[in-house]
């Protein structure tokens, strides 16, 4: 079939939806689909990687009537929100970055972060649910390649869509509630994890990879991104994730940020194809610390930090004008926002501008341990009670983050509860129905793919 018969086969509004996407899609990554690009080759592999990778358009179909948020929770007040919120942002880390030993679970992904409309992170977090489900039952059934996958083992279905969904929604109100009543607590945080749950045993994998953990020397990000050589640390030789700098390169690397950086820079590497969303974006990893440490507390001492590109926040493009603060160059609003939206934020968080672009510099987690839809879809633990439980804390989690935003008053949380009171039912319809477009967009998306010359 060609691809002039391909775009036969389409409707006019299959057509026109397409043509929404590729425009969205080229606004950020330069081009409209493309196989090549790995960014891109990641969206198709399921809608719930295709969600992870097109924030933009989410915003895009607010902007425009199609994703109509409830008016009532637009008339909240204004606060700081992570901006791409779905169920692969949030997981274990280390509070104060690299610095800290605490573990907690949090939101994990700040990029897109700016002040904006709660609602925005509330709605795109359910939307997320749904894909998870979708996504884990795909990889079950073959539709959707999976990494880890055991096809043996049980799988979320639909019904357990409505159960996370309330329980989500119900940890957000019970921390709003709680902080209305005591606005102490809004220094609190989800640090206790019940033993013998889905997520038990990844919070004893962060806390056995934080400094001074059994792990920290085999299993921690540090442990495993760096190797001993004769002259010391350096990073691993790994084509895959990592890419050394010639040596003109490095000294220009070098006095653009070792400034920023709290002890010697040891090595400096290009970080190869990280993320989704931000697949597409230049960053650097900085090993820093003493040279050539020869105990664990000297290692201990060794950190990396991540220099990222950053650009403007996905719902910035369509929603300019709701504060001045938004107006803060792209890096310093993630910054900004990443240290009122954390209880104890990185010590090490700044942003520089070099070559007309602005850098975000922040230190890696030692312990960051994510949490992917298969983690928490799949098996026995996730059925009876797991990927409920997971929304529920990441209700609680994002509650405190949006809370936080305000720490002189409650005015947020009251309004929230009272919005949230009359509004759940529709704002779960609304997510429903938005992760049926999803799929359908994700199946316009493979087809961009697979026949380049019948996109519009």
């Amino acid at each position: 079939m060609t691809s002039a018969d391909k775009m036969t086969e389409m409707t006019s509004s299959e057509r026109a939806r397409l043509a929404t996407i590729q425009t969205q899609i080229k606004r950020i990554d330069g081009r409209k689909a493309d196989p090549l690009l790995s960014k891109h080759a990641k969206m198709a592999t399921s809608p719930f990687l295709f969600f992870r990778g097109s924030a933009q358009l989410f915003y895009a179909d607010i902007a425009s009537g199609i994703l109509p948020i409830p008016d009532a929770l637009t008339q909240v007040p204004l606060t700081c929100v992570l901006g791409d919120c779905h169920a692969a942002n949030f997981g274990f880390m280390t509070e104060e970055g690299s610095h800290g030993d605490n573990v907690i679970f949090s939101p994990n992904d700040y990029d897109d972060a700016c002040v904006g409309h709660a609602a925005w992170d509330l709605c795109r977090y359910m939307v997320s649910l749904k894909l998870a489900i979708d996504h884990c039952q795909g990889v079950k059934h073959g539709r959707y390649r999976g990494d880890k996958t055991n096809t043996s083992k049980p799988v979320v279905e639909s019904d357990h869509f409505e159960l996370a969904m309330d329980a989500f929604l119900d940890g957000y109100g019970t921390v709003c509630q709680r902080v209305v009543d005591d606005p102490t607590t809004l220094y609190d945080a989800v640090d206790t994890i019940t033993e013998g749950t889905r997520l038990h045993k990844f919070y004893l994998k962060a806390c056995a990879r934080a400094a001074g953990g059994d792990e920290f020397l085999t299993k921690s990000a540090l442990a495993k991104a760096v190797q001993m050589r004769d002259d010391g640390l350096a990073f691993r030789r790994n084509p895959e994730k990592y890419s050394p700098l010639a040596s003109h390169y490095f000294t220009r690397v070098f006095d653009a940020f070792s400034p920023y950086m709290d002890e010697d820079v040891i090595d400096i590497v290009e970080r190869n194809q990280a993320g989704t969303g931000s697949n597409n974006l230049s960053r650097f990893y900085f090993l820093v610390g003493p040279a050539k440490p020869h105990t664990e507390a000297s290692f201990a001492r060794c950190h990396i930090v991540e220099v990222k590109q950053q650009r403007e926040a996905a719902p910035l493009y369509f929603f300019p004008g709701l504060t001045p603060v938004n107006r803060l160059n792209p890096a310093h609003l993630t910054a900004r926002c990443q240290r009122k939206m954390q209880r104890n934020p990185d010590l090490l968080l700044d942003e520089a501008e070099w070559l007309e672009d602005h850098w975000l510099i922040r230190s890696r987690h030692h312990a960051r341990v994510g949490i992917g839809p298969e983690d928490i879809g799949i098996g026995n633990k996730s059925v009876d009670g797991g990927f409920v439980d997971f929304a529920q804390l990441c209700g609680e989690a994002l509650a405190y983050a949006h809370a936080r935003g305000d720490r002189r008053s409650v005015a947020f949380e009251a309004a929230m509860l009272a919005a949230l009171d009359c509004n759940k039912m529709a704002l779960k319809q609304l997510a429903e129905s938005y992760a049926d477009k999803v799929i359908k967009d994700h199946a316009l998306w493979l087809q961009a793919l697979t026949y380049p010359s019948s996109s519009t």
